[in-house]
């Protein structure tokens, strides 16, 4: 089973992942993980006078998008359970599973 989320907020990412590592140590399956992934950066420049008078400034907002890759030899139980973990607002879980 290959899980990987991914948030703006990395201490929510990473208590998520602490949970899922507690889950396998209770079921007792292989787990490899978390993997830390690239953090992607976005940026929006927005101009503060929309009308263009005066001189040319720019705010800068920035997102930042932080993701982590969990790979675990699960069976039926185990993955029962990680659908069961609640995630907190801002958390997205994506759950595959390879043969």
């Amino acid at each position: 089973m290959k899980i990987s989320l991914s948030g703006t907020d990395v201490k929510k990412v990473d208590n998520v992942c602490t949970e899922i590592r507690q889950l396998a140590g209770r079921t007792g399956v292989e787990m490899k993980g978390p993997i830390p992934l690239l953090t992607k950066r976005l940026l929006v420049p927005i101009r503060k006078a929309p009308n263009g008078a005066g001189t040319a400034t720019w705010d800068r907002w920035e997102m930042r998008v932080h993701r982590r890759l969990i790979y675990i030899d699960a069976d039926e139980r185990t993955i029962r359970q990680v659908m069961r973990i609640q995630l907190p607002d801002g958390i997205n879980i994506e759950v595959k599973l390879q043969s």
